[in-house]
């Protein structure tokens, strides 16, 4: 019996191809306006127009990086301060919010570290602060550039402990998702419990439906 796959067309950052063995399948394109709708995306997913008044548009490394050194320079908003627990490594990421409530999820490739679905998120970078941090991780797997809104909350994860933001999306498109990720959702936040397999997932967005 063969497997079902194929390779991503992001390679990782050695230069190598992600081989993909249960591609996801695109889904509900054509329902991208609906505010009720569940819509997958897949790498190359082909959907252009404009989503609460924000296009869907490639943005490029260099405009996200752009982004990252602004935040770095002049953060933007104050927040807690950051304690680290002994034995976690730093990290952070967003909840990623339209303005129709929708909410956007990863599906990391070969549901690594035993996700199927999980906000974006990675561990920070020596001299990166915890927002750009952010900003860079959500574009590197989901395609997606945003701007940070809030502060969330910080939460304990198997290695990592984890700063979250909410975030608004002002750019990018969800089909040019980095190799980490075989798959971008657009869910309501019902869904995203659904999709959401991690108990550290739903804590996310238990804070995030109580702030």
């Amino acid at each position: 019996m063969s497997a079902t796959w194929t390779y991503h067309p992001q390679p990782d950052e050695h230069g190598r191809k992600v081989r993909l063995h249960a591609p996801s399948c695109e889904a509900n394109l054509h329902a991208l306006a609906d505010p009720r709708a569940a819509v997958t995306f897949v790498p190359g997913s082909a959907c252009e127009g404009v989503l609460d008044g924000v296009p869907l548009a490639v943005c490029a490394r260099s405009a996200v990086e752009a982004a990252c050194r602004r935040t770095d320079a002049a953060p933007a908003f104050a927040e807690p301060p950051f304690d680290l627990p002994p034995g976690k490594h730093a990290a952070a990421g967003a909840v990623v919010r339209e303005a129709d409530g929708r909410l956007w999820l990863v599906a990391p490739s070969n549901a690594f570290g035993g996700y199927t679905a999980t906000f974006p998120k990675g561990r920070a970078e020596p001299g990166l602060s915890l927002q750009a941090t952010a900003i860079r991780e959500v574009w590197e797997e989901s395609g997606l550039h945003v701007e940070l809104t809030a502060w969330l909350g910080d939460f304990a994860r198997t290695q990592t402990f984890t700063r979250f933001y909410v975030a608004r999306r002002i750019g990018g498109h969800p089909a040019h998702m980095g190799w980490e990720s075989q798959a971008v959702h657009l869910v309501t936040p019902a869904r995203a419990r659904v999709l959401l397999n991690r108990d550290t997932d739903r804590a996310v967005l238990d804070a995030l439906l109580a702030s």
